[in-house]
């Protein structure tokens, strides 16, 4: 895939982080595409909505391509996401033989594929992921810093709220 192809699937993507955002989640958004550039699936963070710790972008969209092509593995697709998959997706990107991933923000706190941890380059692998990083990294941060801070916004602070604080106990002794 040339340049040009990565930019038009990461912007894919960044539109379902942003359906994630609005829908209340991490705006996280992930697209699969094959080897001739045609999409097989695409999804956005749900783990909110669905209740499931694994409901991250990038495992809803290996999956409904799975289920689409009859097949867990993928071989040939290149994945494009708006963050560094963490340590689960990146397992996941693994075991799909998924032949290439493009992400936008690196993740210095949980990324899997070599800002916190490089799981995917892992030598005891037996597929190896081609790794592209920073693909509309400044467009896929900015959602994110703009998420947490109108959340951060929409949340009282410890001791701004009477009802976050516990009333005190008068016969609580304070010695």
């Amino acid at each position: 895939m040339s340049d040009r192809d990565d930019l038009h699937w990461m912007e894919q993507a960044l539109a379902q982080a942003e359906a994630a955002a609005a829908a209340g989640e991490v705006p996280v958004g992930a697209v699969l595409v094959d080897a001739d550039g045609q999409l097989l699936a695409a999804a956005h963070n749900a783990p909110i909505a669905s209740c499931d710790a694994t409901a991250h972008a990038e495992v809803r969209v290996l999956r409904e391509a799975g289920e689409r092509l009859g097949n867990y593995r993928l071989p040939g697709t290149t994945l494009y996401v708006t963050l560094e998959p963490c340590s689960m997706c990146t397992g996941a990107i693994i075991h799909a033989r998924v032949a290439r991933l493009v992400y936008a923000a690196a993740d210095p706190r949980t990324g899997a594929t070599g800002s916190a941890i490089d799981l995917i380059h892992h030598p005891a692998h037996n597929h190896h992921v081609e790794v592209t990083g920073g693909v509309l990294a400044e467009c896929a941060a900015t959602q994110l810093r703009d998420f947490f801070r109108a959340r951060r916004r929409n949340t009282p602070a410890v001791g701004d709220d009477d009802k976050a604080q516990p009333e005190p106990d008068p016969q609580r002794k304070t010695s």
